[in-house]
């Protein structure tokens, strides 16, 4: 009777485990009712919008490895604590006053933090008061039920400059800002993002226009590790970025950079080839694989294959494209 309480207890913890994990067994039935084995891994639902952000572990267990209940629990608690959900810190370390013409107004310095042992990159953005309350107040459009319990600081009437005042709001717009990152479908949208990303992107694709590929490639490279971070859940949406790099380092000489960011774009739209920027891309693609001596003529395949299927249309070149981002 021991045994078989035993038995079910077990098989019940394998039940459980098994919802949540992909799970294999390899010994025959008699042996299962002993010694369950089990090989389990990890790995992010990415198909699950809760589980954003979650890195696959690596590790695994043979399939050939005999557990005990025991040993079953200790392993999946130690691989439970290898998924490391993946999220972004802010502080607001300091502030600067700028006085422009009859205007005066406090910059926040704004550092934006992955927690966890992926990398130790930080992006670092500046804002005034006047962007946050833009920021509220348009996603107060989409999500004031969400952000009734959210305390927004109030703008003062005198005294906005004192010391006080502003390290008050330096505090509170660290929260604000973490208390926005925690709710899923206000860190997902748009507005959100492009209240992190917009100005710099303005900026850089101003530069581009301009002829200032340098300049702007600087601001390109510092956003688009910011914008991977937040678009996690759609690599599609960065490709803009990629393809605006790509501009800067083929006009500044440099093709196997502007190879090796095509290829990023590229591998993003392998199941996108109507997006606006794919055929340009491929182009630019193979004419810098045949500068770099690589294999263009799969490239060249694609290309054909995509415009046997598709009606004869005007196609901008990818420089043509990215002047025109973010043009008012």
């Amino acid at each position: 009777m021991e045994e078989d309480t035993h038995c079910t207890a077990e098989r019940g913890l394998l039940e459980a485990v098994s919802r949540i994990t992909m799970f294999s067994t390899t010994a025959s039935p008699d042996e299962e009712q002993n010694q369950p084995k089990a090989e389990i891994s990890c790995q992010a639902n990415k198909e699950n919008p809760e589980k954003d952000g979650l890195q696959d572990s690596s590790a695994s267990l043979s399939p050939n490895s005999s557990m005990t209940t025991k040993e079953l629990q200790e392993y999946w608690r130690n691989e439970k604590s290898q998924c490391i959900q993946v999220k972004l810190l802010f502080e607001i370390p300091s502030t600067r006053i700028v006085e422009h013409h009859l205007s005066k107004y406090v910059m926040y310095k704004i550092i934006i933090l992955q927690t966890g042992s992926f990398d130790s990159n930080k992006s670092v953005i500046e804002r005034r008061y006047s962007d946050f309350e833009k920021l509220h107040r348009n996603l107060l459009e989409d999500f004031s039920e969400e952000l009734e319990d959210v305390t927004f600081p109030k703008k003062a009437l005198t005294g906005n400059f004192t010391e006080e005042i502003i390290n008050e709001r330096k505090l509170a717009f660290k929260d604000y800002l973490g208390h926005l990152y925690s709710m899923k479908y206000i860190r997902r949208s748009k507005k959100f993002i492009d209240f992190l990303t917009k100005p710099e992107l303005q900026e850089a694709y101003g530069c581009l226009r301009g002829g200032h590929y340098t300049k702007a490639l600087e601001i390109l490279l510092e956003v688009i590790g910011l914008q991977e971070r937040l678009t996690r859940g759609n690599p599609v949406s960065i490709v803009p970025t990629l393809c605006a790099i790509v501009v800067c380092h083929k006009d500044l000489d440099n093709p196997a950079s502007a190879f090796e960011y095509g290829e990023k774009a590229l591998s993003r739209l392998r199941v996108h080839n109507s997006h606006r920027y794919y055929i340009p891309l491929l182009e630019a693609m193979i004419t810098l694989a045949y500068e770099l001596g690589k294999d263009f003529l799969s490239l060249q395949e694609k290309l054909e294959e995509w415009k046997a299927k598709k009606d004869p249309i005007r196609v901008f070149s990818l420089k043509e494209l990215a002047v025109r981002e973010y043009v008012q």
